[in-house]
């Protein structure tokens, strides 16, 4: 195993183990719970499918998300990550779909780290270092920043999703 790859992938344990105690027993209640009037959340399009809102700018004043939204929206980055690098790189936010229950969101979550994993076990140190990967969120930047993304961002979703847990605990 290369040392990149080593690094990488222990730090995404790392980071899959705090969002895995996170999700363990979440409620599609707590998933649905707005902390605030305000903030970005899922809805119900006319199909039956949820959908995470999508903000035009990122600023305090959009308020907390939702346990809902932030589950989306790890499903949409890692989806987005996965299909750019290793797919048709066509999926775009629209594409990307809340489960719309707890159960479905575990599901989703751990399929998505199974397939990140195993595309990590398979790249060397070459692979790691070449940009021909790296189509979102970023370019013309070696993969293994693509992989170093994904593990901060898995990270600070799993503390947020932890933090309105705290809060809808004490409501």
């Amino acid at each position: 195993m290369s040392a990149a790859r080593g690094y990488l992938l222990r730090q995404f344990d790392t980071a899959w183990a705090l969002t895995e105690y996170h999700l363990e027993d979440l409620t599609t209640e707590e998933c649905l719970w707005r902390p605030a009037e305000k903030g970005l959340h899922v809805r119900k399009d006319a199909g039956g499918a949820w959908r995470g809102e999508w903000p035009e700018s990122e600023g305090y004043d959009l308020g907390p998300p939702s346990i809902a939204w932030t589950t989306w929206h790890i499903g949409f980055w890692w989806s987005m990550a996965l299909d750019h690098a290793f797919g048709e790189g066509t999926l775009s936010h629209e594409d990307v779909v809340w489960p719309g229950e707890a159960d479905g969101v575990r599901a989703w979550l751990d399929g998505l780290r199974e397939d990140w994993r195993g595309r990590l076990e398979g790249l060397g140190e070459a692979d790691l270092a070449s940009a021909e990967r790296t189509r979102w969120p970023f370019r013309d930047r070696p993969f293994g920043d693509v992989a170093a993304w994904v593990n901060i961002e898995l990270m600070k979703n799993a503390a947020e999703i932890g933090y309105a847990r705290f809060l809808y605990a004490v409501r």
